[in-house]
């Protein structure tokens, strides 16, 4: 069978390799270009973190819905949040590692002041189109790594109600996301 753009998607569902060489003919690029992007620093894991993100549109083509989105889009979604996973791993590993063991060299230290200050614009930015109120609770839940009772005392909210704002919050950043084209535009 002939995988053309027109069943390739499809064709990719039912588990058809060929599919698969045809979106790494067609949209490869797309990928070494995001992954270049955010990795641009740690070349050691452009391969991996490519080999990921073509394992992850295998494994996760039935979430695609080109309602939402373009196929384009989607995989340059793919490849920046795996990219992003693989910058954060870098950044624990160096956290776990022992001084004692190592000695940390400046080029180290530069490259994760670096790494995390992107890390920190690219959170700034996807919290920025939330209310303050939310912006808060999403900033102790996932950053400071309160409980949601810690929270609820702080705030004076019922848990339901922090549920209800974490999950409307979530989705109006994937929306507001998904219209400008993805996080990496």
């Amino acid at each position: 069978m002939q995988i053309t753009e027109d069943n390739f998607i499809e064709e990719l569902k039912k588990g058809n390799e060929k599919a698969l060489e045809y979106v790494i003919d067609n949209y490869g690029w797309i990928l070494k270009t995001v992954i270049k992007k955010h990795l641009r620093y740690l070349p050691d894991y452009y391969e991996e973190c490519l080999n990921d993100c073509l394992m992850s549109i295998w494994t996760n083509i039935g979430y695609y819905d080109s309602q939402k989105s373009s196929f384009k889009n989607w995989v340059g979604g793919v490849a920046k949040y795996k990219s992003i996973n693989y910058v954060r791993k870098y950044l624990r590993d160096l956290e776990k590692e022992n001084i004692e063991d190592i000695a940390v060299s400046a080029e180290d230290n530069a490259l994760k002041a670096v790494l995390s200050k992107e890390i920190s614009q690219e959170t700034e930015r996807m919290l920025k189109c939330l209310s303050e109120e939310d912006r808060k609770i999403f900033m102790k839940l996932y950053f400071e790594d309160k409980s949601m009772d810690e929270i609820s005392c702080d705030t004076g909210l019922a848990k339901p109600v922090l549920y209800n704002r974490l999950s409307r919050g979530k989705k109006k950043m994937r929306k507001v996301f998904e219209l400008k084209g993805g996080l990496g535009q």
